[in-house]
């Protein structure tokens, strides 16, 4: 082969070629980097509610006594971008205009739905049995009778009251029953005065009021360090109880029936309060084993003694090892009450024994019976209960099932087993710090490995993504922490972060965990201090309409939307959401551009916005907001 010479032409046109190509390169890569910096900067404008149409123009929030009816022209909150509306045309098949061309536009309901509990609807229940008040458990209608309308709100409705006004004031014209304020006169639950309601914080085991009587249980328990954070409260009126526990720091789930005590839990949500439908009938209730610190009942009506004691013992599951159990009415104190009551000494004293016995079988210890009060308290673990199934035949423990399980779980009459522990003084599960720090500390159900594929260092990582998308949030809508919301919900909650990373804001989250999801983390999100329940959300949430200010749903559409009709969850959330409410959903691309053609026939104003990481993100974040309308008075029938 013949040899190149240095200076020879060939060598020389080589060299210049070389040269060509890597400058080449170089200045392509430069303008990419230029395109790359210049599209970021483009997008990193964060859209923002706009803060002066943000709240309801009801001159109503600060006074009650200066307050003023809205109208239905009140302002609605819009989005805007500096950066425009994002435009995914490039990217899918459907473009807008095809979009808009098979736009669905729902119309309104008749104003006799304005009410509607689509699974706890009166008269579906009817076809159900009596026996055990199944037919006031959740019965959902079927394909054939779900409604593809609007759910209105009531002529003249208004904003709520903001927090902390709230707990003692709601509008007549948002919940228009004075049933309570008659039947529960002498009980004080509720008073109408003028255009709304008062909210003394009475309640039919607590005349003289709901702090009195929680300072009296404050004498017995320990409600105030931290160590007592979930509560639940068994038939729970207008949830008083929950109200002022609240300034203990105590986060109570309040249930009760839709019975004929007209509208009970929509005026503890109306007022701020958490609160669920619910009873105590064949079902296990929504909530995982070892969920609350403390369960109560105050003349809940709850039949304990019935059905081989198979309410205490569903109370039991529930209840966190050394959790406290208190009962006042009948028939603690029956012997001053009796005639009160109007019942005799020998049924109340046969009652109360039949407690008292189904206590001890359930290992139960009783702490104090004083006054109106009596005070029972789980184990910290089985070691002795176990052992004491040589004598004690029923109930037996059950034999080794999902604890956790409780979406249309029948309940069963055998006690649930702790987790297993090396001695005595060990709290079976592990112990749980108290409040504050509870909310960010290491669960045990994480720090066990009972969670499969969450570990404590996952954990962690959680809450510190939370921490930064709530940063981004309040960015995109700055009255997320102005006290504009108070009742959020989180409609696919995983481990609680989105909860704890909002909870400085005064607000409460109803945490949802979806009943099949691969995951049961429910258990988790209690142990961190949070409430929440199971939720299929093909079917409608046990409340009532317009109970939540603001609903999150995280990936909640690419979960269901091969499940079931999605336009159904989206009517779903547009029941339970206040006019002028606000929902985030995130979801992938062609999940949003589907939830937004379908949310614009909903009478929602909504845009989709980039990622908190931007724009490069394939997950997208749509933000709507409900806006206002009612029902026409004349439209009653």
């Amino acid at each position: 082969m013949p040899k190149e010479y240095p200076n020879s032409p060939k060598t020389h046109q080589i060299l210049e070629s070389k040269k060509h190509r890597i400058t080449y390169i170089l200045a392509v890569s430069g303008l990419c980097l230029i395109f790359y910096i210049l599209g970021a900067w483009q997008n990193s404008t964060v859209p923002k509610l706009d803060p002066t149409q943000a709240i309801s123009k009801v001159d109503c929030e600060s006074k009650p006594d200066n307050s003023k009816p809205a109208t239905t022209n009140s302002a609605v909150p819009s989005f805007s971008s500096s950066g425009g509306n994002l435009d995914f045309e490039a990217h899918h098949q459907l473009s807008i205009n095809e979009t808009a061309a098979t736009i669905e536009k729902f119309p309104a309901c008749a104003l006799n739905f304005s009410e509607y509990t689509p699974c706890q609807d009166r008269t579906r229940g009817r076809r159900f049995e009596r026996g055990m008040l199944v037919y006031r458990e959740r019965h959902c209608p079927g394909k054939d009778e779900q409604i593809r309308c609007l759910i209105p709100a009531p002529p003249n409705y208004k904003t709520p009251f903001k927090w902390p006004q709230s707990r003692d004031y709601a509008w007549y014209d948002n919940i228009p029953h004075k049933e309570l304020s008659i039947e529960k006169a002498v009980q004080n639950w509720i008073q109408v005065e003028g255009d709304r309601f008062r909210f003394p914080g009475g309640g039919t085991g607590f005349p003289r009021g709901a702090d009195a009587y929680i300072n009296e249980m404050s004498e017995l328990i320990p409600l105030s360090d931290g160590s007592i954070r979930t509560a639940i409260d068994t038939g729970c009126g207008v949830a008083s109880w929950g109200a002022y526990l609240l300034k203990k720091n105590v986060l109570t789930m309040s249930f009760a029936p839709r019975d004929t005590h007209e509208a009970q839990v929509q005026f503890a949500l109306e007022r701020g309060v958490p609160a669920i439908i619910g009873i105590m009938a064949t079902q296990r209730l929504p909530y995982p084993a070892r969920a609350f610190d403390i369960a109560h009942c105050s003349r809940c009506l709850i039949p304990w003694f019935k059905y081989d004691g198979l309410y205490l013992i569903e109370v039991d599951r529930i209840l966190r090892p050394g959790g406290y159990w208190v009962l006042s009415g009948p028939p603690i104190h029956w012997k001053k009450y009796y005639q009160g009551w109007e019942r005799t000494k020998e049924d109340l004293k046969e009652e109360q024994d039949n407690i008292e016995g189904m206590a001890k079988k359930l290992c139960w210890k009783k702490v104090v019976e004083k006054e109106d009060l009596a005070v029972w308290q789980k184990p910290m673990n089985h070691i002795e209960c176990i052992k004491s199934r040589k004598t004690i035949k029923t109930p037996h423990i059950c034999k080794s099932e999902n604890a956790d399980a409780a979406w249309y779980t029948k309940m069963e009459a055998c006690i649930t087993p702790l987790p297993e522990v090396n001695d005595e003084e060990e709290v079976a599960g592990g112990n749980i710090a108290k409040w504050p720090e509870r909310a960010f500390a290491v669960p045990p159900r994480i720090s066990r490995g009972t969670v499969p594929g969450i570990d404590s260092k996952k954990f962690e990582e959680d809450n510190k993504m939370w921490i930064e998308r709530i940063s981004h949030y309040k960015r995109m809508i700055p009255p997320l922490p102005q006290g504009r919301y108070r009742n959020i919900m989180d409609m696919n909650a995983n481990l609680g972060g989105f909860a704890a990373a909002v909870d400085k804001f005064n607000v409460w989250v109803m945490n949802v965990v979806p009943a099949h999801s691969d995951k049961n983390t429910l258990g988790v999100i209690y142990e961190r201090g949070f409430i929440g329940t199971y939720q299929d959300w093909c079917e409608a949430f046990s409340t009532y309409p317009r109970t939540y200010d603001l609903i999150h749903a995280d990936n909640v559409f690419s979960i269901y939307q091969d499940r079931c009709d999605i336009s159904y969850i989206l009517l779903e959330m547009d029941r339970i959401l206040r006019p002028e409410g606000t929902v985030v959903i995130r979801d992938t691309v062609d999940v949003l551009t589907k939830v937004q053609a379908i949310a614009s026939g909903m009478r929602w104003k909504s845009q989709i916005v980039d990622h908190e990481s931007g724009p490069f993100n394939p997950e997208k974040i749509l933000v709507g907001v409900k806006t206002y309308w009612t029902a026409e008075a004349s439209n009653e029938h």
